[in-house]
């Protein structure tokens, strides 16, 4: 039977403490004191899953994507369709998507994944693809209807230096979800770069 990786912390932290108790007295190990109880208490309710994994759980499946990028402000935008998978891994803890399309002219794959921290009390996400090697990293919140608001950031390539972005998520149906995603131009002033709309299969 498989135990939350939290437990397993704990159990592994304890055995630490126990073990060379053991070894002197050759007997069973003392029982936990009551704070090492509260340790595995702790790392328990952290790794438990609970309703915001529930709710990711609750958008896995297939879709397909149309997609709208802007490299400047008032410009008009590519459009480039796609699809992407999304399901649950880590026992109900994280959800993974894998995302297909073409962003100018070329293969596009994505990968990104997301998960709730009971420890912050917020969700966290992260992004790679196949245009660069490095990673995007964002945590946010999200209300009752799913709506979703990050803050991210990842290293730009021609700057060499991180860009702050903001992502929100909305459902405007069962079946549909929009992503937008913001990010400061040439100006300096935060803009809309793109725009991908979820529709399940």
């Amino acid at each position: 039977m498989r135990k939350p990786a939290g437990m397993l912390f704990a159990l592994v932290a304890i055995a630490l403490l126990v073990t060379p108790a053991r070894a002197q007295t050759g007997k069973q190990p003392p029982q936990m004191t009551p704070e090492q109880k509260a340790e595995m208490e702790a790392y328990m309710k952290a790794g438990t899953p609970g309703a915001p994994h529930q709710a990711l759980a609750s958008t896995a499946g297939s879709y397909d994507l149309k997609i709208k990028s802007w490299h400047e402000a008032g410009t008009p935008p590519m459009e480039d369709t796609g699809t992407a998978t999304r399901a649950m891994t880590l026992d109900g803890r994280v959800l993974v998507e894998d995302l297909s399309s073409s962003m100018m002219g070329t293969p596009f794959t994505g990968h990104g994944m997301t998960g709730y921290d009971n420890v912050t009390g917020k969700y966290w996400a992260t992004w790679n693809d196949s245009m660069l090697t490095g990673l995007m990293v964002s945590e946010g919140t999200c209300d009752a209807q799913k709506s979703c608001t990050f803050i991210g950031h990842w290293n730009d390539p021609v700057k060499k230096a991180p860009v702050k972005a903001r992502m929100s998520t909305r459902w405007t149906s069962p079946t549909v979800q929009v992503f937008e995603m913001y990010a400061p131009g040439k100006d300096g002033k935060e803009f809309k770069m793109m725009e991908i709309t979820y529709t399940k299969k």
